[in-house]
């Protein structure tokens, strides 16, 4: 008989998978605090909006707290012999930090981008014969390199007898071409520019050379990394944390982790889909503790699974038109002992040392004096982590009197 759960313990199991149901380290945060949250959490995602802090920093303060933005930028872009990459950039849910040796877990979807865009890149070919090698010998003399300076390069000694010289967009197009099938990744970064390099100066030889899975059961290993940071899903949610399509190889790799054990088919009331429980998924009796989540946290970032679990109807507002916008432009939920209890829209002012808190708004059913005095003290934790000086709350939202007052 399939076992049923009700939605608050969902909820909680849901937020243990995520690292939520652990108490923030109390001493200094270390490399051993990033590998336990990547272990949950599988991977970070990146994104280009700068608002208020990239996006691949925020998943660990929201778990750890204050800690040293370091930590990421050496797991990502640095190798040394005592302290070695712990993390590597590809396609995952989407452009996405993942552990070096969940890289092979992605041949598969390599040769489909080769399949998918030989026919666009066919064309670029043609067009600009011999750009790929070009650009691959390059990158090998010259990386970690961005594509401006491989333009440059090849624009002064990649020109053929007859040919052009290389455009900005042809240069960009081929190196994305060649991360996406896996002949070029990120080496390091400068700002956030890409730079790229070979994968067998950037990845261990055991995860380069690494035998190649088939595609069956590299989608039944990512499903079970899926379930792993889920805790408790729907096959759509497993489906989505790592972007597998066609459906059917999800529904597949569902049914086999059901069958090997490692799943269970349970019934969760009021979700219309049958869920999943990992086998090893703990379920607290009670989650305490209070986040800030950007808007590509793990947690919240399939915006159906976020309001079936926590009610809450979120929408990220970048492209909608300022009018139309109904919280603002970059909007974190605000995490209370297990539920999500307002959203503050931020943007951090360098020139002027503050957290800017654009609009601050409380759940209907949040008890606002308790929302604002810990949110005010979240806010707080991140503007010193972000090293500046202080928060103002401006006046939109129904919030922002009473947290205003408590910051005043």
């Amino acid at each position: 008989m399939t076992p049923t759960l009700g939605p608050d313990a969902a909820r909680r199991i849901a937020l243990a998978a995520q690292g939520f149901a652990d108490a923030r380290p109390a001493g200094e945060i270390t490399r051993r605090h990033l590998r336990r949250v990547l272990d949950r959490v599988r991977l970070i995602q990146l994104d280009s909006v700068n608002v208020a802090v990239r996006a691949h920093y925020m998943p660990l303060f929201s778990r750890l707290g204050a800690y040293p933005a370091a930590l990421v930028d050496d797991a990502a872009w640095e190798h040394r012999a005592r302290r070695p990459r712990l993390l590597v950039e590809y396609w995952a849910h989407e452009a996405s930090l993942l552990p070096v040796d969940d890289w092979p877990l992605f041949r598969w979807r390599m040769r489909y981008y080769e399949q998918r865009y030989g026919e666009h890149y066919a064309e670029l070919l043609k067009s600009s014969p011999g750009l790929f090698d070009d650009v691959l010998a390059a990158v090998k003399d010259l990386g970690p390199i961005g594509a401006g300076p491989l333009e440059a390069e090849l624009g002064h000694v990649g020109r053929r007898a007859g040919g052009g010289w290389w455009n900005r967009s042809s240069v960009k197009h081929a190196c994305e071409y060649l991360f996406a099938v896996g002949e070029l990744t990120t080496g390091a970064r400068r700002g956030f520019q890409r730079l790229y390099d070979l994968p067998e100066r950037v990845l261990p030889p055991e995860v380069h050379g690494a035998p190649e899975m088939s595609t069956e059961d590299a989608i039944r290993e990512l499903t079970l990394r899926a379930a792993t940071a889920h805790g408790i899903a729907t096959e759509p949610d497993l489906r989505d944390y790592y972007r597998v399509r066609p459906p059917e190889r999800s529904r597949q790799a569902v049914a086999e982790l059901v069958e090997e054990g490692l799943l269970e088919e349970v019934s969760v009331r009021g979700w219309t889909h049958p869920a999943y429980r990992h086998v090893d998924a703990r379920q607290p009796r009670r989650v305490t503790g209070r986040a800030l989540l950007c808007p590509f946290d793990p947690l919240i970032w399939e915006r159906a699974r976020t309001e079936r679990i926590f009610g809450f109807h979120y929408r990220i507002e970048i492209y909608v038109p300022e009018p139309k916008r109904v919280y603002g432009y970059y909007v974190f939920p605000f995490l209370l002992d297990g539920e999500l209890v307002a959203r503050v829209d931020l943007k951090t002012d360098r020139q002027a040392g503050t957290l800017r808190v654009r609009g601050a708004f409380a759940e209907p059913t949040a008890h606002a004096p308790r929302v604002a005095a810990e949110l005010a003290a979240e806010l707080q934790v991140m503007a010193d982590w972000l090293e500046l000086d202080k928060v103002v709350v401006e006046d939109r939202g129904t919030l922002a009197p009473a947290l205003r007052a408590v910051l005043t």
